[in-house]
């Protein structure tokens, strides 16, 4: 079980900003922006690589949820990224789908 599905499962406290049926979003607790959130869908996707076309509303939703996330934390005005990493090369550490959102401050291009 990935960490994250211990946080959704209630195992580990996490700052939750946001939650639905669908997926918890909560801040990052090694931040790389001083806005740094990351959504994550309670099915245990590994990777947007592993996602299939039954999975198609799903990513949706957290696109959505990741936008409002935003908002409510006041990014919007001057913009944010939305970063979700596949595989080792993609830097991806945690193997559970997730998407960073990430802002409070200018990002440069190109990353990593």
């Amino acid at each position: 079980m990935t960490v994250f599905a211990r946080i959704i499962a209630g195992e580990i406290p996490a700052d939750k900003v946001y939650e639905d049926d669908r997926c918890v979003a909560f801040r990052d607790i090694d931040p790389k922006a001083p806005v740094h959130v990351l959504v994550v869908p309670r099915k245990p996707l590994v990777s947007v690589a592993e996602a299939g076309e039954e999975d198609a509303e799903l990513l949706g939703h957290l696109l959505l949820v990741a936008a409002r996330v935003a908002r409510e934390q006041g990014l919007d005005e001057r913009g944010y990224r939305l970063v979700t990493n596949v595989g080792v090369d993609g830097g991806q550490t945690v193997g559970h789908l997730h998407i960073h959102v990430l802002g409070g401050r200018p990002m440069g291009w190109p990353p990593g």
